[in-house]
């Protein structure tokens, strides 16, 4: 629900310059794209996104691939409501490690879908291993549909990721909720600032929770000691050219078909072919 808000805030880009780019361009998408083929989304979210393609391109089958099974099956019943034609079988899974796709898609052109800068989220050899991971999944003569965010104005990314709603902060300190909550953690939540900073080097945004004073906190029956100004890394999110994504793609096992950006430059939506 956080992120959610965060994808509405003015500040933060990606969300709606992705869902532009595949409005204005699903029409050569769809081209791409066999019909009567099976999308498989991997960490399949709010559908949204989805739909657009759901709505351009005639698609026989689809596979939302999650974590979370409830989730799965109340998006499942929703897109079977408006799209009754299409078959719908959830997977609920860890998408970032090899999982069986259902057999009704068995003989089904397979399709992948991976919108939004999740990718980013990923060190680049995690990226790598995943993508390498998908090819398997999705198999010879598969493609895949991936949003990657692109190296912009920096003072462009601290605003993305330092709202002035403070929405984000909300986002990165829910983690210690939820430590508190599930591991029986004793944090206390308002010692620690959100941060977000720009690590030019590497080409990535760095999400950090800054401990406010020195304290002892104790987690799954062990103490860890923080001293002031000290942080807590929680996120990443990587930027890439679009020179060096095709790279990445193709020590990944994937060639890069087709690539589209906004006006701006800002954001990338790119169709990849599994190398033979």
């Amino acid at each position: 629900e956080l992120f959610d808000d965060i994808t509405r805030l003015p500040s933060y880009y990606p969300t709606r310059t992705e869902l532009g780019i595949l409005r204005s361009r699903g029409k050569e998408i769809a081209g791409i794209i066999p019909k009567g083929a099976a999308l498989v989304e991997f960490g399949a979210g709010a559908t949204t996104k989805v739909r657009l393609l759901l709505e351009q391109c005639e698609f026989r089958a689809y596979v939302p691939v999650d974590i979370s099974a409830d989730f799965l099956s109340a998006q499942a019943s929703a897109l079977r409501k408006d799209f009754p034609d299409l078959g719908v079988y959830p997977v609920a899974a860890d998408f970032t490690a090899p999982f069986e796709l259902p057999a009704e898609i068995a003989g089904l052109p397979k399709v992948g879908f991976f919108p939004g800068s999740t990718l980013g989220n990923f060190e680049p050899h995690e990226a790598c291993a995943f993508l390498r991971s998908a090819r398997e999944i999705l198999g010879e003569g598969a493609l895949m549909i991936i949003g990657v965010d692109l190296e912009k104005n920096e003072r462009v990314l601290y605003d993305a990721y330092n709202d002035a709603a403070g929405v984000t902060a909300k986002f990165n300190l829910n983690v210690l909720v939820r430590i508190n909550r599930e591991l029986g953690g004793n944090l206390d939540v308002s010692a620690f600032m959100h941060r977000s900073i720009y690590n030019r080097e590497r080409h990535r945004i760095e999400m950090h929770l800054i401990a406010k004073k020195a304290q002892t906190v104790r987690i799954l029956g062990r103490n860890f000691s923080f001293r002031p100004g000290e942080s807590i890394h929680t996120e990443s999110s990587y930027k890439y050219s679009l020179d060096r994504f095709t790279a990445l793609a193709r020590d990944s096992g994937w060639s890069v078909r087709e690539s589209w950006t906004d006006r701006d430059r800002m954001f990338s939506v790119h169709a990849l072919a599994a190398s033979a």
